[in-house]
């Protein structure tokens, strides 16, 4: 692990840490084309743009940070990735499972407290160089409960197969990361820039299935009305 966190930077520069930097330009595509989706079912799914902003947010907060990496771009780089991750979960409560508007807010408060235990717990038995990828470890078993979950409703097995595959995608980016400073020293650029490529593709795929599932494109979806996040 270098000096400045990921393996890729060596200096404090702006461009000292270029894929790292780069690839978060995978975000905004990702966004660009769920976009393209929502406008085509419609262009009416409040929620579901708020999800596809949040991800353009995630890749100019990334790319500050990889930059310029400083307080205020960690926030930047952070707020985001959370405010996304907590806000799929509501709405993946009310869209996908049917809960009304408190189960799902105590489901979604529930869900932030298992987060943070956990990922407290397991990096209090990590490595110091390892403890950074250990507060992803809640959205790993959350998108596999998820998937789980929709697998044995009626109308929902779409959705719970591109929840499952960004799950499979999610664990092989969060290896990637994990990686990044161990294999510093036989990898120069390291594996940072594999995790941004990688979940770009995660949250396309959950946010076609947010879209799909909500603004009438086979699946469940396709027999009711867009649900909104209340």
């Amino acid at each position: 692990m270098r000096a400045y966190g990921y393996c890729e930077r060596i200096g404090g520069q702006v461009w000292d840490e270029p894929w790292n930097a780069v690839t978060n330009g995978a975000f905004l595509l990702a966004a660009f084309a769920a976009y393209r989706l929502w406008r085509r079912v419609g262009g009416h799914d409040r929620p579901a743009l708020m999800l596809i902003l949040l991800v353009g947010a995630i890749g100019i907060g990334s790319l500050l940070f990889h930059t310029a990496p400083q307080p205020w771009t960690l926030a930047a780089d952070v707020v985001p990735i959370q405010l996304f991750a907590f806000s799929y979960f509501a709405l993946a409560l009310v869209r996908f499972i049917g809960l009304g508007p408190a189960a799902t807010a105590l489901g979604t408060g529930a869900f932030f407290i298992f987060a943070l235990s956990l990922g407290w717990g397991a990096a209090s038995f990590l490595p110091p160089g390892l403890r950074g990828s250990a507060g992803y470890a809640a959205f790993l078993l959350g998108l596999w409960g998820m998937a789980g979950v929709l697998w044995h409703r009626d109308g929902s097995r779409e959705t719970a197969r591109i929840i499952a595959l960004a799950g499979l995608v999610f664990a092989l980016s969060l290896t990637f990361r994990t990686l990044d400073g161990p294999l510093c020293d036989s990898l120069p650029l390291g594996t940072h820039w594999l995790w941004n490529l990688l979940n770009a593709l995660v949250l396309y795929g959950l946010l076609v299935a947010a879209i799909r599932h909500g603004g009438g494109v086979g699946g469940a979806g396709s027999r009711r009305a867009p649900t909104a996040i209340r």
